[in-house]
């Protein structure tokens, strides 16, 4: 398994990796292991099990066999030490921030970040937690922007509404330098495309309900680190918390981590064919895709991406609310929601008609669009597109 490609052998975790057939007794897909709680023969082996619920099965608010599976296939993708799932994505941040700073603290978030960790820090001001966000991607400014209190760097890689790229080699040489941690959301690349442990971060978080599970119809989240950080998260803001993901969603996450290489290479190549016309189109002002080689990025993205997701974003020449709403309106494929990383290709924007001086102080165009590229024909997305925009 280590000769092969990095990418063969990622396909082989996503379809063999600890399915253990001869465990379930031949079973192809794992059985759901529903129950809350395991018995024992004597009380003495319950008793040395609840030392150590990690990796004794206890209750399944702790450890659970289906969970388990894809918990060590998810480590495997991200070449990390230990998986933990969660009940969502959010669950999953919430314990590597909790689990990562202490009253006094401060967290520097790199550029854009998702609206929900983004209201998460803002809660934890009223533990005397601080956070502050710098929106430049270049190493020496965000080393100005570090604070004596600097616990955390929090990024997502490409950042959020906006896909400008982190170099997160040079990220974690700095962090390191100073005794802070580093939390990736690598929800967008997903494990195949972008492996940030490699590349020195500490913990990885996903929404597992995006790209990894890809059929729209699990909330679900991951948080892969090393087995001294998991320990720790695992007793305190995992087991006390209660976020355990329930076996029947994360069978249908592992369900979805089969196909997630095939489904990858089509959002991929989807997206570029949407990247490339929208470049051309005399209505939009800029593409903002890691995958299109005028990305100010693109470099560094062929240093640290090994593909492309489908999320993107364009910006309107014409920044206002009122044309915005038009363009998305006129789409008929792409369905308007939130969410994304599945089969349907899905429209929304940050502008919702109040907001754009917000937009502006998060140097985000107000003429924003984000498109989910899904899994249609390319052809019928781009027709799509090119209907929306015409004046």
């Amino acid at each position: 398994m280590n000769q092969m490609d990095p990418f063969e052998r990622d396909k082989e975790i996503c379809m063999q990796f600890e399915d253990d057939r001869e465990r379930f007794k031949g079973a192809v897909v794992p059985p759901i292991f529903q129950n809350t709680l395991f018995t024992y023969e004597t009380f003495e082996r319950l008793a040395e099990a609840v030392k150590d619920e990690q990796t004794h099965y206890v209750y399944s608010r702790g450890a659970n066999p289906t969970v388990g599976v894809v918990e060590k296939k998810m480590a495997a993708l991200e070449r990390g030490e230990e998986g933990k799932c969660f009940s969502s994505g959010m669950a999953a941040i919430s314990a590597a921030i909790i689990n990562s700073v202490k009253s006094g603290d401060h967290v520097l978030c790199v550029s854009n970040l998702y609206y929900s960790t983004m209201e998460l820090l803002k809660y934890f001001q009223k533990f005397n937690v601080s956070h502050s966000v710098i929106y430049s991607t270049k190493i020496e400014d965000i080393s100005q922007a570090v604070q004596e209190n600097t616990t955390v760097i929090f990024i997502e890689n490409p950042t959020d509404m906006t896909y400008k790229l982190v170099d997160l080699e040079g990220i974690s040489v700095l962090a390191k330098s100073r005794g802070i941690r580093t939390i990736i959301d690598n929800t967008w690349a997903t494990p195949l495309f972008q492996k940030p442990i490699t590349m020195g971060i500490d913990i990885v978080v996903h929404s597992a309900s995006k790209y990894l599970a890809g059929h729209s119809d699990v909330l679900a989240g991951v948080l892969v680190t090393r087995k001294n950080i998991m320990r720790k998260i695992f007793e305190k803001e995992f087991l006390l918390i209660g976020a355990s993901i329930p076996p029947a969603e994360a069978s249908l996450l592992l369900r979805g981590l089969r196909t997630l290489p095939f489904r990858m290479m089509g959002h991929q190549e989807n997206a570029i064919k949407v990247a490339e016309f929208l470049e051309q189109h005399p209505r939009v002002e800029k593409v903002n895709f890691p995958g299109l080689a005028s990305h100010p990025d693109f470099e560094l993205g062929r240093k640290q991406l090994s593909g492309y997701s489908g999320l993107m974003s364009f910006e309107l020449k014409d920044a206002h609310f009122d044309q915005v709403k038009q363009v998305i309106n006129k789409m008929e494929i792409f369905k308007i929601g939130v969410s994304w990383g599945s089969f349907e290709s899905l429209v929304l924007s940050p502008n919702i008609g109040n907001n754009e001086e917000q937009l502006l102080q998060q140097h985000i165009h107000p003429g924003t669009i984000r498109l989910a590229v899904g899994l249609e024909n390319a052809d019928l997305l781009v027709r799509d597109l090119e209907k929306a925009l015409e004046d």
